[in-house]
């Protein structure tokens, strides 16, 4: 019980405590939550690595009355995910983000919201509460973005609330169509039901605008104009929250509704379409990060490309062999988890570039190799992930992906994988192309503290090392269920 206590109510109190105080003493109040919250996430881990995974009914209220969690092998690995992620964000912006600026003292409470959304929606059991924390992870993204304070930073974050919300319309429509010809808003309710009775008509219509909806906050294409801005202008450590987890739940609850009721409420054409829009965005994501100008820029279109990989789950898990399905379910686990580390440092490290030049421009990066090679080499880290180069998670997911596409026998989809790291290699070589370059009129640079560099290092370290403990990684992903109970 205090295991679950811990993950999804102290992040709320850190947030009302952290609202309370400035800046600075947020900060020491944030970094004292940070180790409650990493050894609880690792001992919720530990417990489900020991005994299987089980369902919670919060408060001891059984469902429909009360809160159903659903507490398995993939929840408590995203759940620590987040810890980690999180972790190195919040002690990155501690040090990164300027004190002096009285709108900056929000950041510590808007971060907290933000991790309690995320631990409820990879723990929620049914789809409304799953809407209530990714609300909570929306609004408080929107905050996070609109701290830039420019006007720059205003518009963003508007355009991503105006995004958000329309999502959340869209998914919230679906959810009232589920409860209003299923009676139950649990998924494993829902699922019991279809076992027993025939499929509705209309519920296939209500999964469709979940999904869509859902599409809508992961950013796929060609629903991802708003994440662009919103994800460039933000503060660096706002930036890598957004890229390696917030967008990473709206998908999280999308992947969940289609691998338990797409079998029945799905049909081949959605998931083929699905399919080929995650496949655009990896080309015409990977494209324009090619072409941009200003280096977080590169990183966010870089985001839209990656995204569009994790939309191959839909059509290689329907009506395809169980071994292949979850050779797909495996790959789609790993890209996440990798994409989530590479990410995370590739803003980080970028943070501390622009910091250093003084510029947001790539071409301000000449001679930055020279005084900022921590950063740089992480940046590059991280970039052979997202090129799929051995021993990377990357690779790792990819390779689970290609297996996957092959033995379902739809080749095309490796023509998607094959393109996207050769694209992925041209924007992480131009970045690294324009710091190796020499120019007399530019030998000066700001050094960032020691410790803005250590830590994208280690997320990057952490994306290449990910290939070599997949296995292990995958084995608690894949643990059973037990009776109910609480730990």
């Amino acid at each position: 019980m205090w295991l679950m206590a811990g993950l999804l109510f102290t992040p709320l109190a850190w947030a009302v405590l952290t609202l309370l105080t400035d800046f600075t003493r947020g900060r020491l109040v944030t970094w004292g939550g940070i180790l409650v919250q990493v050894l609880v996430s690792l001992g919720l881990w530990l417990v489900v690595s020991r005994d299987g995974g089980f369902y919670y009914a919060l408060g001891g209220w059984q469902a429909p009355l009360g809160i159903e969690l659903r507490v398995d092998g993939l929840a408590v690995t995203f759940v620590l995910l987040t810890a980690v992620v999180a972790s190195a964000c919040g002690f990155h912006a501690g040090v990164y983000i300027d004190p002096d600026k009285p709108w900056h003292r929000y950041f510590w409470p808007l971060f907290w919201f933000l991790w309690s959304g995320l631990n409820a929606v990879w723990l929620g059991g049914d789809l409304f509460n799953l809407y209530v924390g990714l609300e909570l992870i929306s609004l408080s993204a929107v905050g996070l973005v609109a701290l830039g304070g420019k006007a720059g930073a205003l518009r963003a974050s508007l355009r991503y609330l105006l995004a958000a919300l329309l999502g959340s319309l869209a998914y919230l429509l679906g959810v009232a169509l589920i409860y209003g010809q299923f009676g139950t808003l649990s998924i494993a309710g829902i699922v019991f039901w279809l076992e027993e009775h025939p499929v509705p008509a209309g519920s296939s219509l209500a999964l469709a605008l979940m999904v869509a909806g859902l599409a809508l906050k992961t950013a796929l294409f060609p629903l991802h104009r708003w994440l662009p801005p919103a994800h460039g202008i933000a503060k660096s450590p706002v930036s890598a929250l957004l890229s390696a987890l917030v967008v990473k739940a709206s998908f999280y609850i999308a992947a969940r509704l289609w691998l338990e009721l797409g079998e029945p409420l799905g049909n081949l054409a959605a998931a083929q379409l699905v399919g080929l829009l995650g496949s655009a965005a990896v080309v015409w994501g990977s494209w324009l990060a090619c072409r941009q100008m200003e280096l977080k820029q590169v990183v966010a279109y870089s985001s839209v490309a990656q995204i569009g990989y994790l939309f191959l789950l839909f059509p290689l898990t329907y009506s395809v062999s169980e071994s292949v399905s979850l050779q797909a379910q495996q790959g789609i686990t790993l890209q996440v988890i990798s994409h989530a580390l590479a990410k995370a440092a590739m803003f980080l490290a970028a943070g501390n570039l622009v910091l250093s030049t003084g510029s947001r421009r790539v071409d301000a990066l000449t001679g930055v190799s020279r005084f900022l090679p921590f950063s740089l080499f992480s940046f590059a880290l991280a970039g052979v992930s997202l090129m799929s180069l051995p021993p990377s998670g990357g690779f790792a997911a990819k390779w689970l992906l290609l297996q996957a596409s092959l033995g379902s026998g739809q080749w095309w989809w490796v023509l998607v994988l094959l393109v996207g790291g050769l694209l992925s290699a041209v924007y992480v070589f131009r970045i690294c192309r324009a710091s190796f370059l020499e120019s007399p009129e530019t030998n000066q640079f700001y050094h960032p503290h020691r410790s803005l560099e250590i830590i994208p290092m280690i997320l990057a370290l952490l994306s290449l090392g990910l290939g070599l403990v997949s296995a292990e990684v995958l084995s608690v992903m894949a643990l059973p269920f037990e009776e109910e109970g609480s730990p």
